[in-house]
């Protein structure tokens, strides 16, 4: 490929021009009433990426976002998306921009028009066939075909959740901020919907931010993920890296199911065989089936571990296993 840039300085131009920060946020705090939220956050996200904001609750994921958007004033710091500041309402009479779209967890639409006339509100009327072939690809996305004609008011509140992520996307942001994005979707629809939205933003080299509590949201589709604990950003890393070296306790509890074992630390699960000769032995307590595999509660030395293994085990009959820490 760079047989076509033989200056160097156009080598140098071209790669800038496609891993450059858009997103820069620096050393930003923010504070409700007298006790900090986020503290002395800094990280930078790029064009098309798709980065996951996980932590607890009340950690500061949805404040984050709203801060992103300019819904708040900072108490310091600064963020900018490419040569724009993001400001705060003390500077803008309506707040957020339209290069950005925020989609929160109250949806904020027009009650008494109908799935399609709110997905395609904002959407230009000087090319009607145009804009009906916008609404009906958004409609696809979301899976709403059916209630296209449907008043908003009647929807359920997944339903009601779809419809906004349609619109927000319908105008094709240069980023989009999702709160909690499929919160109210139920697991029928879950799924394929996740996939259709992040495979349209991905190809469309849509930047995504997503605040989620949910793993299903980061691992299949996350570049990178940020996690906030108690106000501090804590861990920014690729989704593997975090995934595979989850370091805490927090982390690792994202997830899923993990043992802290002396001499190796965190073990997922699913690290964990067990064998008919090894050199751990542990007393089973009980079998929980979770569809393709059993979670086995077991009493090793003085605590509690968890094991994935096909099959149920008897409770009070002895294990033997052995930690193996590859990626599987």
């Amino acid at each position: 490929m760079w047989a076509i840039f033989k200056n160097k300085s156009l080598q140098t131009a071209f790669f800038c021009a496609i891993f450059v920060a858009m997103l820069k946020v620096n050393n930003i705090s923010f504070q409700y009433q007298k006790k900090p939220t986020l503290t002395g956050l800094t990280f930078q996200v790029h064009k098309g990426e798709h980065l996951s904001v996980i932590g607890e609750s009340g950690s500061g994921k949805s404040t984050l976002l709203k801060l992103i958007y300019g819904k708040y004033d900072l108490n310091a710091g600064t963020i900018f998306w490419k040569n724009e500041q993001i400001l705060g309402p003390k500077h803008n009479l309506v707040v957020g921009y339209d290069f950005m779209k925020y989609v929160s967890q109250e949806f904020e639409l027009e009650p008494y028009i109908t799935v399609a006339e709110n997905i395609g509100q904002h959407l230009s009327n000087f090319y009607p066939k145009e804009k009906q072939r916008r609404i009906q690809e958004l409609l696809s996305i979301v899976e709403l075909q059916a209630v296209a004609q449907t008043k908003v008011r009647y929807l359920s509140g997944g339903q009601k959740q779809r419809v906004a992520l349609a619109r927000a996307i319908a105008k094709q942001p240069e980023i989009i901020l999702l709160d909690e994005p499929f919160s109210h979707i139920d697991n029928f629809k879950k799924q394929s919907l996740r996939r259709n939205l992040f495979a349209y933003l991905k190809a469309k080299n849509i930047t995504c931010i997503v605040a989620t509590h949910d793993n299903n949201d980061v691992l299949s589709f996350a570049d990178n993920i940020i996690v906030i604990h108690k106000g501090q950003l804590t861990r920014h890393d690729t989704t593997q890296n975090v995934y595979y070296n989850p370091k805490t306790h927090l982390i690792a509890s994202f997830f899923g199911e993990y043992n802290f074992i002396e001499s190796y630390g965190i073990v997922y699960a699913h690290q964990m065989k067990i064998m008919t000769k090894a050199r751990h032995k542990a007393i089973v307590k009980q079998s929980y089936f979770n569809g393709n595999h059993y979670l086995i509660e077991a009493l090793f030395e003085t605590q509690s571990i968890f094991i994935k293994h096909p099959e149920a085990l008897k409770s009070q009959s002895t294990i033997y296993f052995e930690v193996i820490k590859t990626r599987l």
